[in-house]
């Protein structure tokens, strides 16, 4: 069965490149402007264009049709649609992919139920989640189950419809065996009833796992979640392996023996995919030098099939000795313009508007306090969890309260305090005196703690005798 889906596997893959390679090949051809590989369904489109292979039956062991249809998820992600049906036996099977980019880090959540209400928070699960429930010592492996949106509810009634399907049988043959299940379902039944707070804990080497925030914007005070570093055996369970030495893009680097200064005046192209719509185009990338911090690499991606403009910010050295943590006070338009660098694993918090925001959620960026508050401003106004039709009214309702308290910010009437909390020690707020720190301006370094140290990967990171 694992070859069968394993098979199944490698021809959607061989079929992904070989579709970009034509793709490529009539652009060059024709001159005609490069389409997306994965379109979004319309109803004046025309017919969506869909692939047939032949492929094995897993119930009968002859051959079937599969067909294939690559389209977006709006504000979500790329998807392929797999529809198998076989004219011998009649079995019949649809399944779902994840065509987009697999995330930078894994993620964990841990998520403390008090409450009935907590029951109904909805969870995103890949087919790379483990599930834990420590207080009755309960484990759901990863890729154990597929991927599915559900509840927390969802997912324990999962568990006990599954251990009470076979209990009748089980009863006559095993007894024993069966009264132990009968003690398990019942502590499940429980959890359910939440009469004792319980924590359950996800864990996805992917990242694509989520749990819902039922006090969005603000903090879930019942929700921790924290991203790691893959190891090598995740990296390749997940098909990620590095890259040939031979074919990285040190190469023309290494034959051309370009010097530091002339990389850092020269901007590199290289070729990459939309995050949009997956279409090929390039990536600008330059070094330049923060006065007083530190070299910094600039990447802007422009699309021109879809017209989508990224740029994100990386740093140029390496993860500082100490962690920092840099509070600056908001009161006017001198503080607005203030220069800003986010690195992509710094931390942002604004105490008087009750906000967090983790490191993933706006990556790295270089830009102003007044440009870092309009972007915060911008992704809550585009994100369909807010604003979808499916947006609870209540989270709607505080979205506007928050969204209005943000605006009275960014006009001048409140004053706000700015917290960026950088673990690597890689972000920046401008001074504005010349000599020092200026009055509204506060940096501390501290030392990292274990979990912070873990994140980051220099926990299992070895530099002597290597």
């Amino acid at each position: 069965m694992k070859s069968k889906i394993l098979l199944a596997c490698i021809s959607c893959a061989i079929y992904l490149c070989n579709l970009k390679k034509m793709a490529e090949c009539r652009r060059e051809i024709t001159d005609e402007k490069p389409k997306p590989i994965f379109r979004n369904l319309a109803a004046d489109d025309p017919e969506p264009e869909t692939t047939e292979i032949e492929s094995l039956c897993v119930n009968c062991g002859k051959n079937g049709t599969t067909r294939l249809l690559l389209t977006k998820i709006p504000y979500y992600k790329d998807i392929v649609l797999m529809s198998f049906d076989c004219g011998h036996c009649g079995y019949q099977n649809n399944e779902i992919q994840n065509s987009g980019k697999i995330a930078d880090k894994g993620i964990r959540i841990m998520l403390q139920v008090t409450s009935l209400k907590d029951l109904n928070r909805q969870v995103i699960k890949s087919d790379y989640t483990s599930i834990k429930i420590p207080c009755v010592d309960f484990e759901i492996p990863s890729r154990s189950q597929k991927g599915e949106v559900t509840t927390v509810e969802g997912i324990i009634e999962r568990v006990i419809t599954g251990l009470e399907q076979d209990q009748p049988e089980r009863r006559k043959q095993h007894p024993d065996a069966a009264a132990q299940i009968d003690q398990f379902i019942e502590k499940l039944k429980k959890l359910k009833s939440v009469d004792e707070p319980f924590v359950m804990i996800f864990e996805d080497i992917s990242g694509e796992s989520h749990v819902q925030n039922l006090n969005a914007p603000l903090k879930d005070e019942n929700c921790v979640v924290t991203h790691f570093k893959r190891t090598i055996e995740q990296d390749h369970i997940l098909g990620i392996y590095s890259e040939n030495s031979e074919d990285t893009l040190l190469k023309p680097i290494k034959e051309g023996e370009y010097t530091l200064e002339q990389i850092e005046g020269e901007v590199l192209s290289f070729r990459t995919n939309c995050p949009e719509c997956n279409c090929p185009c390039e990536t600008n990338m330059k070094m330049t030098n923060i006065p007083h911090f530190k070299e910094v690499v600039i990447m802007a991606t422009v699309c021109e099939s879809c017209g989508h403009r990224t740029n994100e910010v990386k740093s140029g050295g390496g993860i500082e000795p100490t962690a920092v943590k840099i509070e600056v006070t908001v009161a006017g338009k001198d503080d607005f313009s203030r220069d800003l660098l986010k690195s992509e694993t710094c931390y942002l918090e604004i105490p008087e508007l009750e906000l967090e925001i983790g490191p993933a959620a706006l990556g790295g960026r270089f830009t102003t306090v007044e440009g870092i508050l309009v972007a915060i401003k911008e992704q809550l106004l585009t994100s369909t969890a807010f604003t979808g039709d499916s947006s609870d009214p209540e989270t709607v309702k505080r979205m506007e309260t928050f969204i209005n308290q943000l605006n009275e910010v960014l006009e001048g009437k409140r004053k706000i305090t700015l917290i960026l909390d950088d673990p690597a020690g890689n972000s920046y707020i401008q001074s504005l005196s010349d000599e020092g720190l200026d009055d509204g301006l506060k940096i501390t370094k501290y030392e990292r703690s274990f979990e912070q140290n873990e994140e980051l990967g220099l926990n299992d990171m070895k530099v002597e005798n290597y």
